[in-house]
């Protein structure tokens, strides 16, 4: 069944009205074919839930009220309907607009964005015998700063006392002063705070706080203190939104202490901390992972008062997620609940994803359904939590259940669901089914984002299709979807792998022109293919490059180029370049170390490369079953004493390793040409209890060696291990 039919037609199930999962067992559940799963027509339903609702409207009776008049503008959607209305209203007999109905038309045309018609209704009130007071240009101020037009908000101050005759009070100068430090217009704010001094406009308490609220949101708290000082130049002191929010603007920058210190003097001077102040320094503790200490200034400040409410919880959940203390946050949870606190959709999102974050995939579902039950309808985060876990779990027919029933329940996918999805599909090895989604997404007016394409980008790139990578390559400037590094990295990647190195060097190239710098994984994927063919000369060159371009050679580059010196056998530079690694204090892979193992073996230095595999062990670095191999190759190639390869079978058993039977037999050959025999037993029991051989199969081998025949035997062995695991060729 193609995919397209799945997701946009009717499936043949019908999902429950409220949302009862059970708790999924995701780890013992076996999955069926993705194009047999009975999807939702997810696209179907995002089509009829999207189609415009009736147009109201809002009919005035004949002998209408002022409040009646004002209510129906606020209903209009636009500004010829709200102009015609008023326009209508003003031309009644008996009836002339009063400034709460002028207030309001300007309050709507502001909204809109119609300011020509609101300085209209302005010059109307001029000639009218309603004069606008304080508050009418206020609600200029705010349109202007909700549209980013702070030089024409500023102006507005000019209006009034040139115009109208009106000099802005205090209060006026706050609120604008409020609507740029919001819009971090911060040298404007500057400029009005000058202005406002020199024109003898006595500063208030909330000034001053609105000033320290712009050194919080520029970054400059650390100059909070001079605020202070003129305040008191003034004969005002600070209050509690003062102390709160220069301790905000510290915890926000990382700096608990000050926060700290701020709190002594707030304590100091009297001021009682407010449930906010309670909640910022909670914060504070939270963030720098001190939870018992945050705990304990809540049990102290309950003592004076404090009461948690909804965000003391979700801070503190959110800290004892976030530091891994999961368990904890759950029994928290479940005394939220207890205490009978009302929990939002906030607490809910941050426990379900930190289950998700630790795997606890049924508990984070278990929320989600109590979540439910108790009427905090989960939101498109919610689902978008859940569905993401169960793509990366490759549990795609969880996921897309999880989907349907969201747009079931009126919430449409958005462009994280689908990405999500997508990722998933691909993830399964679902190519064709994520590109036919990916289509079905635009097709339902969900325009993708870099990551979307990115991930389809890369999947037809491991699959070889670099032509049709290219096309969504294409597709993306044509959209207007910005292509970043990750875009260029996948493709360079795909055309190296591909073995299309010039192209691929095209697209590095034109990387560059558009002003995106390469990073690490661009240049270490060419690093990569050039090392791979042995040209050591443009391997250099492109490390020049790098770090000419400020990246740091990393793990990852050194271990390419190590392959590369050990491709064209100069193995003593790669050595060099192993110790540069290592006092540069990098944690080193495995594969950084196997391309000199076997070289050190292959020009017979085998206790120069036992010393390195030993090392390896020393420094923390595991070896993985490929070192085992090269080097039990290696010893059994005359690289070393008999002894030492016996011993490293031993090693490699108690690790659960299973030597390569073809060289494993060259070392039974060599033990019975030697008469070891019973170190031959020894070691095949070894492989046989390690891999779990059978009663029956461990009885053949054992018969076979005790009447001394070992070829049977042997024969047995590899025809057993070939059967297991034919991958290796047990030959």
């Amino acid at each position: 069944m193609a995919f397209s039919y799945c997701l946009l037609q009717s499936h043949p199930f019908v999902l429950p009205v409220s949302l009862n999962l059970p708790p999924l067992s995701l780890s013992s559940k076996s999955l069926k074919p993705i194009y047999t799963i009975p999807h939702r027509e997810l696209l179907t339903s995002i089509s009829a839930s999207t189609s415009p609702s009736p147009f109201l409207t809002h009919e005035l009776p004949p002998e209408f009220t002022t409040e009646q008049l004002i209510d129906a503008i606020g209903q209009k959607n636009d500004e010829t309907a709200a102009l015609n209305l008023f326009h209508w209203a003003s031309k009644q007999p008996d009836f002339e607009p009063t400034l709460p109905v002028y207030e309001e038309i300007i309050r709507k045309l502001g909204h809109l964005g119609s300011f020509d018609s609101m300085k209209q209704i302005l010059e109307d009130m001029r000639v009218s015998n309603c004069s606008p007071n304080e508050g009418t240009f206020l609600i200029f101020i705010g349109s202007y700063g909700k549209r980013h037009l702070y030089d024409e908000a500023i102006g507005v101050l000019y209006v009034m006392e040139q115009a109208f005759g009106l000099k802005p009070s205090s209060f006026t100068y706050n609120f604008l002063l409020n609507v740029l430090v919001d819009g971090k217009k911060f040298e404007l704010f500057e400029s009005v705070l000058t202005m406002m001094f020199a024109r003898g406009v006595e500063p208030e308490v909330s000034t001053f706080n609105i000033w320290i609220k712009s050194l919080h949101k520029s970054h400059q708290i650390r100059y909070a203190s001079s605020v202070i000082e003129e305040m008191s130049n003034y004969g005002l002191a600070p209050d509690v939104i003062t102390y709160t929010t220069i301790m905000q603007g510290y915890i926000e920058e990382g700096n608990l202490e000050a926060a700290l210190r701020i709190r002594e003097e707030m304590i100091a001077a009297q001021c009682p901390l407010s449930k906010q102040t309670v909640n910022i320094l909670i914060l504070g503790y939270c963030k720098e992972g001190r939870i018992e200490e945050a705990l304990n200034l809540a049990e102290e400040m309950w003592v004076e008062g404090f009461r948690p409410d909804q965000t003391t919880f979700n801070t503190l959940v959110r800290g004892l997620c976030k530091f891994g203390h999961v368990k904890h946050a759950l029994e928290l949870f479940d005394l939220m609940l207890q205490e009978g606190f009302d929990l939002n959709t906030v607490t809910y999102n941050t426990l379900v994803t930190a289950l998700c974050i630790h795997g606890q995939v049924d508990e984070a579902m278990g929320v989600f359904n109590q979540m439910i039950s108790r009427d905090r309808s989960p939101d498109i985060v919610s689902y978008n939590i859940l569905i993401t876990t169960l793509c990366n779990k490759k549990q795609m027919e969880q996921a897309f259940e999880i989907a349907c029933i969201m747009t079931d329940k009126g919430i449409l996918p958005d462009v994280h669901t689908f990405s999500s999805l997508i990722r998933g599909l691909c993830l399964t090895k679902n190519h064709d089914l994520a590109y036919e989604l990916f289509h079905g997404m635009k097709t339902a007016g969900c325009q993708p984002v870099a990551f979307t394409y990115n991930v389809l980008i890369g999947s037809l790139c491991s699959k070889g299709k670099l032509d049709r990578a290219l096309g969504l390559f294409k597709e993306m400037e044509s959209s207007g979807c910005t292509r970043d590094v990750v875009t260029y990295n996948t493709l360079i990647s795909g055309f190296n792998k591909n073995k299309r190195i010039e192209e691929a060097e095209e697209i590095f190239d034109r990387m560059k022109l558009v002003g995106l710098q390469p990073n690490n994984i661009t240049y270490n994927s060419l690093l990569y293919h050039y090392c791979k063919v042995g040209d050591i000369k443009k391997a250099a060159e492109i490390v020049q490059t790098m770090t000419s371009n400020g990246c740091e050679p990393d793990v990852a580059t050194y271990r390419a180029l190590i392959q590369g010196f050990c491709n064209v056998g100069r193995i003593e530079i790669a050595i060099r370049l192993l110790v540069t690694i290592q006092t540069k204090g990098m944690v080193l892979a495995p594969q950084t170390y196997n391309p000199l193992l076997q070289q050190l073996f292959k020009r017979k230095k085998a206790k120069a490369a036992m010393r390195l595999f030993r090392e390896m062990k020393e420094n923390g670095d595991p070896p993985d079953a490929f070192s085992y191999e090269t080097v039990f190759r290696g010893l059994c190639s005359g690289g070393g004493p008999i002894g030492e390869a016996v011993d490293f079978v031993v090693e490699m058993t108690e690790k659960r390793l299973i030597p390569e039977f073809s060289t494993f037999r060259k070392l039974a050959e060599r033990l019975c040409a030697l008469s070891m025999e019973d170190t031959l037993v020894m070691l095949v029991e070894r492989i046989m209890d390690t891999y779990f051989f059978s009663k029956n199969e461990v009885s053949m081998i054992k018969g076979f060696m005790k009447i001394h025949k070992f070829e049977d035997a042997l024969a047995t062995l590899g025809r057993i291990l070939n059967r297991r695991n034919p991958k290796r060729g047990y030959k």
